[in-house]
């Protein structure tokens, strides 16, 4: 799988209203995220129905259970054909070895398997006052890719202001997947960690993953075309 791409976050409640979204991109197949929205809507039929029309997909259901549970929880993801799938780091390495134990298929293979280090919704003081961390958020989240790494992981998810300090602990070829990115035009909506598609680039992540300023936008293909300009140029 390439590196350095644009994820469309397909954040619908309905499979109807999805595919709808999808319609409208007639000369290209983006890659897309189902989120627990649209999967807890739709079920396991929409990763089949948006995977025969040739688009990639991110599976994100962010498991977080004891290492069994997500291990057998894998096992039944590992059927279906997505790209990627993810679970949060919070969890141990001992969950993420479980979870990729589960994930890999007789034969070998898997999707990439991403952590989530912490939401771009938590800010630092969050963090602190309510989890009852005490390190920094940037710490934490080092030190959660790092966990993940040693786990076997593929890479994490994580702002794009975090992405240069998770690869420069953990190297260039553990990928780093974005959420929180915005046109500097745009609206922040209710994340807190964010930046541009093009800033995302200058500071090295693989992936960004992007809702709102595509789905909501006036004219989504425009939206998207421009992102991928911006981000992959």
């Amino acid at each position: 799988m390439k590196h350095r791409d644009v994820i469309i976050a397909c954040d619908f409640s309905s499979a109807e209203a999805t595919l709808q979204f999808l319609d409208k991109f007639t000369d290209c197949k983006p890659f897309v995220k189902i989120g627990m929205e649209l999967y807890y809507a739709a079920g396991p039929a929409i990763v089949q129905q948006i995977k025969a029309r040739g688009h990639k997909i991110f599976l994100d259901l962010k498991l977080h259970d004891i290492p069994n549970t997500v291990k057998k929880a894998m096992a039944v993801l590992s059927k279906m054909d997505v790209d990627m799938c993810n679970l949060h780091a919070a969890g141990t390495i001992e969950m993420m070895k479980a979870a990729l134990e589960g994930l890999t298929r007789e034969d070998g293979t898997r999707p990439l398997l991403i952590a989530v280090t912490q939401l771009t919704s938590t800010s630092e003081e969050r963090m602190q006052r309510e989890l009852l961390i005490n390190a920094s958020i940037n710490d934490t989240i080092v030190q959660y890719a790092r966990n993940a790494k040693e786990a076997g992981l593929d890479g994490v998810v994580c702002s794009p202001l975090e992405a240069g300090m998770v690869k420069e602990a953990c190297g260039e070829a553990f990928v780093t997947v974005t959420p929180g990115v915005r046109f500097a035009d745009g609206e922040v909506g209710d994340q807190v960690r964010v930046t541009t598609p093009a800033r995302a680039k200058e500071i090295g992540t693989d992936y960004i993953v992007v809702g709102r300023p595509i789905t909501q936008a006036t004219d989504p293909v425009a939206a998207y075309k421009r992102c991928v300009e911006e981000f992959v140029g």
